[in-house]
């Protein structure tokens, strides 16, 4: 089992969104996931507008690499409203020996 890792730099919406406001009219609107956020008070996050991609890493994930993990966002849902497992939290400096390649931009 392995993973491909992009790293670079994010550049998100504007504050007023504006990027946001296109991508919905151009939808035709909210979704029903969106409004089921918005009646429980959800926060709405950013949206990535671009990415100046920097490197690709490629690394290898076995039992004991995982062991070294941690991991993150245990209370967030899918789209469907059911809750959404805990993503692993690779922290890349422990994982020297675990990284097959990697391409530099």
């Amino acid at each position: 089992m392995g993973l491909v890792l992009a790293l670079g730099k994010v550049v998100y919406n504007d504050e007023a969104r504006s990027f946001q406001v296109w991508h919905e009219k151009m939808k035709g609107g909210k979704s029903k996931y969106q409004l089921a956020n918005i009646k429980r008070g959800a926060w709405s996050r950013l949206r990535k507008v671009s990415l100046d991609l920097q490197q690709i890493s490629f690394i290898r994930l076995t039992d004991d690499t995982l062991v070294k993990c941690g991991s993150f966002q245990d209370d967030f849902r899918n789209a469907d409203g059911s809750p959404r497992r805990p993503k692993v939290l690779i922290d890349l400096e422990q994982l020297d020996e675990e990284t097959v390649a990697f391409v530099e931009f």
